[in-house]
């Protein structure tokens, strides 16, 4: 498991880190203080404040976790 944490400041945003997400077989969350939302969920990113930064959790190998890493680095912090 590898964590980053990133903002999404627009709908935009959030589109292409769902897009980005969805692509993945693994799991991924997103954890916004005490909730804990897939990532996979764009109702359920939209339902966190987005005006905080969000870590991200990814459940995968260090190779897979690297990747995504690279694909979301425009919204990392």
């Amino acid at each position: 498991m590898k964590t980053y944490t990133i903002t999404l400041t627009s709908v935009n945003a959030v589109k292409a880190f769902v897009n980005a997400a969805n692509k993945k077989e693994y799991e991924i969350d997103l954890v916004s203080g005490r909730y804990l939302i897939d990532a996979k969920s764009i109702m359920g990113i939209f339902s966190l404040d987005l005006s905080k930064p969000i870590r991200v959790e990814i459940h995968a190998d260090d190779k897979e976790c690297e990747q995504f890493g690279e694909e979301i680095k425009a919204f990392i912090v």
